[in-house]
């Protein structure tokens, strides 16, 4: 892969601190942030060539739900943010992109996900931190973040009401949701949340200050911390 078509501070991070490549003490010592775009690149290399799956730092056309929420967060400008559920790093990787200074928890129920990001921590995005854990039952402590996110995942929680009052009990400010806005064929998609419904369930965990907007198939909910 090209430097250029990855997001490389990423994928540096990820080869220096995922446990398995043998990095140069050169490119392990500095700090992140002072390395140069060629000797990052030159970790990409070494990634590649040891095995790793760089490609899951490939940089692709922002999915319009993830430049609806981006937008959204320029206007907030969070110190701390919680990502419940990151997946793929399809929000969370152009997040931390774009806003390097925010301090950023992730939470996901997947070993290899969660690995994956405690790489990244490790290689030198300090700024993050991922826990393996399920948001309706993790002890956060009481509005801990300015902000929490939850893209793409309440559609997928049985206790989808245990979930809402986890992330409205977590945030400070706002919580920032999508979700699917019209049936689809994805087996993991237990719940069609209308606006009506999510309404319902915000006002029901004690927030009342909601704002929708949308994308071509998704709903993006936007809700203000009383």
């Amino acid at each position: 892969m090209q430097p250029e078509d990855v997001y490389l501070p990423l994928a540096a991070a990820y080869v220096r601190g995922c446990g398995t490549v043998p990095v140069p003490d050169g490119l392990s010592r500095p700090a992140l942030a002072d390395l140069t775009e060629p000797e990052m690149a030159q970790l990409l290399a070494l990634g590649e060539a040891a095995g790793l799956k760089m490609y899951r730092f490939k940089k692709t056309a922002l999915l319009p739900r993830v430049r609806a929420v981006l937008g959204i967060l320029k206007g907030i400008y969070p110190e701390r943010l919680l990502d419940v559920g990151s997946g793929r790093g399809v929000f969370l990787f152009p997040f931390l992109m774009e806003f390097p200074e925010v301090e950023v928890t992730s939470l996901d129920l997947l070993d290899h996900r969660v690995a994956l990001l405690q790489g990244l921590s490790a290689g030198g995005v300090a700024k993050l931190k991922a826990q393996k854990a399920d948001l309706c039952t993790w002890p956060g402590p009481e509005k801990d973040f300015d902000v929490v996110t939850a893209l793409e995942v309440l559609e997928h929680i049985p206790q989808v009401e245990a979930a809402v009052k986890a992330v409205v009990r977590l945030a400070r400010r706002y919580v920032v949701v999508t979700v699917p806005s019209k049936p689809d064929n994805n087996p993991e998609h237990i719940h069609l949340l209308t606006k009506d419904r999510l309404t319902a369930l915000f006002e029901a965990a004690g927030c009342r200050k909601l704002r929708f907007g949308g994308v071509p198939g998704h709903l993006v909910l936007t809700a203000k911390i009383d």
